[in-house]
């Protein structure tokens, strides 16, 4: 007699460990106010927001999942889902490694998400969740890109740089996050894909490098990186207009 299939159960890490250096001194990025709320808490609520994810594990900086672990305790957040906070590593890969080794037996696929996209609508979320578990090992929401890109030959800072090619804009795509995986598929990138310099900094790469599919799904404008402080001003009157259109 065959076996049942597992019920799926849906877990996002959040690898919240970095300093953020390009928003400049003072707290982690992932700490910074936005709408008068951390960064952090924006992107955990995010996830939270898809009824499909059961647990959100964020993974602090290696020195703060106590600090970390008081602000989630501090806001209030969805009652339907359980969090966890475990200390991180130096890198990334490593950070987000160590989320995936805290994720109970049951969960079968898994969300990584940048603390850094605390906008990022449900919708997009939930397409993502759903293109898993209808089979893709991989999946990307990403965007059409609204500039042309030029390859060049790399110089020192500020000197002129020679372009030696110019990609087809219509076959690239800018990734956001979440990232959707199949849970064994994402651990096998993890053990296998060797972690050098400063690590990966995309785990659908990752598993392109098993040789593995990964698939692209639409994002959204809204799911954009807050990297600098014009990031942060956007963020800002993005929140504003959701409060005003949604009332919360």
């Amino acid at each position: 007699m065959s076996e049942e299939p597992r019920p799926h159960r849906t877990a996002a890490v959040i690898p919240a460990a970095g300093r953020g250096v390009r928003l400049g001194p003072g707290a982690p990025k992932a700490l910074r106010a936005l709408g008068g709320t951390p960064m952090l808490i924006h992107a955990v609520r995010a996830m939270a927001a898809s009824r499909a994810v059961s647990l959100v594990v964020v993974v602090a900086p290696p020195d703060g999942a106590s600090e970390v672990k008081n602000l989630l305790d501090a806001h209030a957040l969805p009652e339907r889902t359980d969090y966890l906070v475990v200390p991180g590593g130096e890198t990334r890969q490593e950070s987000v490694r160590l989320g995936i080794d805290a994720l109970p037996e049951a969960i079968t696929s898994v969300l990584v998400h940048d603390a850094a996209r605390p906008l990022v609508p449900v919708e997009t979320v939930d397409a993502v969740v759903e293109a898993v578990r209808d089979g893709a090992p991989a999946v990307v929401p990403a965007l059409p890109l609204a500039d042309t890109v030029k390859q060049v030959e790399p110089r020192e800072k500020g000197e002129p740089e020679p372009v030696v090619a110019t990609p087809e804009r219509s076959l690239l795509r800018a990734v956001q996050t979440p990232q959707g995986f199949d849970r064994a598929t994402l651990e096998r990138a993890h053990r296998t894909v060797p972690r050098v310099g400063e690590g990966a900094t995309d785990c659908a790469g990752m598993v392109e490098r098993l040789g593995a599919p990964v698939v692209v799904v639409p994002g959204h404008e809204e799911a954009f990186k807050v990297t600098r402080p014009l990031d942060l001003v956007l963020a800002e009157a993005v929140l504003a207009r959701r409060r005003l259109t949604d009332g919360f």
